[in-house]
This record gives structure tokens, sequence and C-alpha cells, in this order.
């Protein structure tokens, strides 16, 4: 990011580690949602909370730089990391603008049974300053012609929309919804603008923004997953030109 122009950004969607890697858990054969992995990565492995909070303070600071003075940011996250987000934006000065819930349709059960269902994850939305985009008509078709609401039910990205590596399993531990970040996409800019997500995995943010016309700059440190982020973003062009010839 510290080669890219300031000031050149519309719209930041992402979904940055958690910090939430503690040992792994396997269950296969799961029938809550399908097969369970838990996320046991070392780029999920960032350590203490001072660590954690450190980290995601120079991110931020970086991704500042690049927004346009309108612009906003929304960030995925969990019980293991909002505080820590929502700290590093407040330090900025950023007004924060929601809190979003996602209730899972389909979570998973606790293992553990010492601890209530964790069925909810969130994404904050903070404007770098005022005349931030949002586009309040169109949001409304998704809640019958009212006021969209700051929960949403969505289910766990599985089936056909989860993307499978060779060994069958999940290709990236922590995919997204397309549906979840096509409706931030929509809500927080306008075609043509730019988004950008810094910690773009599996390609998620790239392949909402290009359903809805935007442009987008997608950023990973691992190689593997630049490579699955391409491979569904060409896939995604290739049949969009088919369609447009039928």
């Amino acid at each position: 990011m510290r080669n890219f122009p300031a000031g050149k950004v519309n719209l930041i969607v992402t979904d940055p580690p958690y910090n939430a890697s503690n040992g792994g858990i396997n269950l296969p054969n799961n029938k809550t949602g399908g097969a369970y992995y838990k996320v046991n990565e070392d780029w999920d492995k960032l350590g203490n909370y001072s660590s954690y909070l450190d980290f995601t303070r120079k991110w931020s600071k970086e991704t500042d730089r690049l927004l346009v003075p309108t612009g906003s940011i929304m960030v995925c996250g969990s019980l293991h990391n909002i505080g820590e987000v929502i700290i590093a934006l407040k330090e900025l000065n950023y007004k924060f603008i929601n809190l979003i819930t996602w209730k899972k349709t389909n979570p998973m059960p606790s293992i553990t049974k010492r601890t209530l269902t964790h069925s909810t994850e969130f994404i904050v939305w903070f404007a770098k300053g005022s005349g931030w985009t949002f586009n309040y008509k169109n949001m409304k078709k998704y809640a019958h012609g009212k006021q969209l609401k700051d929960v949403w039910e969505f289910p766990v990205c599985q089936g056909k929309e989860r993307i499978k590596g060779k060994n069958r399993r999940a290709a990236h531990p922590t995919q997204k919804p397309l549906e979840i970040f096509k409706r931030l996409i929509e809500m927080a800019s306008n075609e043509s603008d730019v988004v950008l997500d810094p910690f773009i995995g599996s390609g998620t943010t790239a392949i909402a923004s290009e359903l809805l016309n935007r442009k987008w700059v997608g950023i990973d440190n691992k190689k593997e997953y630049i490579e699955i982020a391409n491979k569904r973003i060409e896939h995604l062009r290739k049949n969009k030109k088919l369609t447009s010839l039928v």
C-alpha cells in the first residue's frame, strides 16, 4: 500500500485476520453448516492484545492515507478483534456510522458446551469525514421497501459458493458470503468508484466489485490466496463475456 498514490480510494471493504487461531478442530462430518475446520493459520496468529492492536493501527493508518476525504471503511470482525478495530479507527478520528451484525442462519454449535453458540459476526462502518456515500433508497429493496436495519441474516459460506482446494477442504478458512459484500459495496459506493481490500483473501471483494461495476484493488501477502482470487476473477470475466454474446 505504501507505493499507492494518496486519496484515490472511495471505499475500503476488508476482512482482516481476527487473531483467533489457537489450535485446530476438524469436524468433517458436522451436520450443522457442513464440514467444520477451525481456523488455525500462521497469518492469523498476531500475538497478544497489544501486538494485535499495533498491527491494526498500522494498516488502518496506511488505508487512511489512500481514502478520499468523503470515503468510508467497512471492516469485518468478531469478538476476537472488533474492539481493536474500533479503537484504531476512533484514534484516526473517524466517524462511527454503524455496527452491522451478521446473524448466521447456520452457525456452528458450541463444541465445548461451555459458551453460548457464536451465531454472529460484525462489520464496523466508519466514515473518514462528512459527505460519505450511503445509497439509502437502494437499500430499501432488502427490507421490503422499508429502512434497512443493522442486523442482516445470511448463511455461512458453503456449498457451491465455497472455494475448495485440492484436498476438497475450504481453500480459504474465512471466506465470506458474496451477497454480504455485494450489499456493503452497493450501499457505500457508486459505479466506477474505487474499492480497496488490503486483505483480499479468496477475492470476494473483487468479485462483488466487478459485478457492481466498481473499480477495485486487492492486496494479500499469501501467494496461494492471490492465485485463488485471480482464478475466480478470470472465471467471472469469461462468463460475463460469454453471456454478452448470447
